[in-house]
């Protein structure tokens, strides 16, 4: 299978050398497409399971790529929400499909992201890879509960990786900073919500060579909002976040949760790669409160558990 390349003028590699940048499902190599290839993609995270109720959601993205030069990439993805849960007392689910017990079940479309990714140095040619990236989504659901929104976030992104033990070993960062405007439909039992959110969301994973084409690894993530929200025109009761004339400001920070967990990536020789993991929250904290986070972990904006299946074909 032939995965990114190793810039203009350079030999291509198979992955049963060298990786392309799927072996985690947060944490993303800076490997790049090729010039004038293909690649299409499913991205599927269950997010299961809070500390009270039972609640489902699938975030499904199938999604697009273009190398439009050996350098750089081009994406575009969608977003397929699924929600299904019941009984789910903490504030997304309550304030949004309204009164305690909240439960909802629906599919819909989520939103839309475009992307692009230029690598600057290549993880196997030097002494380390580095990739830029920045994209731009719009939402009309809200990820935790369903809720019509409105929604626009543009997201710079920084990706690293260091290749060890010769190329058996992969090690790799991204991080991504997310400016989110969002808006509240018109309920008319419910305050208007205007937020202005930046949110930092960190991932690092390693990953081991088990034989070609076969790799095991780890992967940790980090993900938490700074912003102080606007309801119904009034003034934020703290620090709201900021970045209008670009001048970045840090509101107070409302929530984290912090996961570990394992990931398994095969590539067939007939050009088709699969990607699994499991990711287990083993910290949170939110500021709704003790209810919303309490045993140490964060039951309002993550949940338990995150099941990811990522099926990918290239040509």
């Amino acid at each position: 299978m032939i995965c990114g390349s190793l810039f203009a003028g350079e030999a291509e590699h198979d992955e049963d050398e060298n990786p392309d940048e799927n072996l985690w499902l947060y944490a993303k190599g800076t490997d790049v497409r090729e010039d004038g290839s293909w690649e299409f993609k499913v991205n599927n995270i269950w997010r299961l399971s809070k500390n009270s109720g039972d609640y489902l959601f699938l975030d499904s993205r199938p999604e697009l790529e273009y190398g439009i030069t050996d350098q750089w990439t081009l994406g575009a993805e969608l977003m397929i929400f699924h929600h299904d849960y019941t009984d789910v007392e903490w504030g997304p689910m309550v304030d949004t499909q309204g009164g305690p017990g909240g439960s909802f079940k629906d599919t819909q479309i989520g939103g839309w992201e475009i992307n692009t990714k230029y690598a600057i140095k290549n993880a196997f040619e030097d002494d380390f890879g580095l990739s830029l990236g920045l994209g731009y989504e719009h939402r009309r659901a809200y990820r935790l509960d369903g809720g019509a929104i409105d929604q626009d976030t543009i997201a710079p992104q920084i990706y690293l990786q260091k290749s060890l033990m010769d190329d058996n070993l992969q090690v790799a960062f991204t991080g991504k900073l997310e400016f989110e405007r969002r808006k509240s439909p018109d309920y008319p039992a419910l305050p208007s919500v205007l937020e202005d959110e930046i949110a930092p969301d960190l991932a690092v994973g390693v990953s081991y060579k088990l034989k070609d084409r076969t790799w095991i690894g780890l992967e940790m993530r980090y993900q938490s909002d700074f912003l102080s929200p606007e309801e119904d025109g009034n003034p934020p009761e703290g620090k709201p976040s900021s970045w209008d004339g670009g001048d970045v400001q840090f509101g107070d920070q409302f929530q984290y949760g912090l996961y570990v967990g394992p990931t398994f990536h095969y590539a067939s020789p007939d050009n088709w790669w699969i990607l699994a993991g499991a990711l287990f929250q083993i910290k949170g904290w939110s500021a709704d409160g003790l209810d919303a986070s309490n045993d140490g972990r964060n039951w309002d904006e993550h949940e338990k558990v995150h099941l990811g299946l990522t099926l990918g074909y290239e040509w």
